[in-house]
């Protein structure tokens, strides 16, 4: 069913909004998540006050692209602490298996949330139906401290999210 999912994703037609553009606002929000497969709460204003946030929407956990995605941001994320910068992977789809994906997929190196209804990927502009089902759309975003957006990205292909993000976070840094 998961496999089943994630190709209807890739062959879905629909619409999105445009995500939320550089320079808006953030909206905050807080999820259940898990991180190596511990439950946890997530909060983007706690997680802003640490430093940089690179919030990236998936569309379910265990399919192709996402999984190929978590463990390139896996092997990114000790780049973005070291800039300071929290990775927070969300999905709507498969929202149960976020505590497996956590400790399998992204390796016990980020928190990935939990996203029922795609009530956040709504605030975000990236939710999609997908055979009646809401989901996100693949985009990265990477947010300052202050809560302004600095990086805004979609694409189904998750090839350039890590670098792109990993970009943002870079010259943050530099300015900073």
């Amino acid at each position: 069913m998961v496999a089943g999912v994630g190709m209807a994703f890739a062959a879905a037609s629909f619409t999105a909004q445009a995500a939320l553009p550089v320079g808006a606002a953030a909206p905050q929000f807080q999820l259940h998540a898990a991180l190596g497969g511990k439950p946890l709460d997530f909060s983007l204003q706690q997680a802003l006050k640490k430093g940089p946030v690179v919030l990236y929407f998936f569309p379910a956990a265990f399919t192709a692209g996402c999984t190929l995605e978590a463990h390139e941001f896996a092997e990114a994320t000790d780049k973005f602490t070291q800039l300071g910068a929290t990775v927070i992977g969300v999905t709507a789809g498969n929202t149960d298996q976020i505590s497996q994906f956590s400790k399998v997929e992204c390796r016990d190196k980020f928190a990935v949330a939990a996203d029922p209804g795609a009530k956040v990927a709504a605030q975000y502009h990236t939710a999609v139906q997908v055979q009646g089902k809401a989901m996100s759309e693949r985009t990265s975003y990477v947010i300052a401290p202050d809560g302004k957006i600095l990086l805004s990205y979609t694409d189904r292909n998750p090839d350039q999210h890590i670098q792109k993000a990993l970009d943002a976070v870079k010259k943050y840094h530099a300015a900073h």
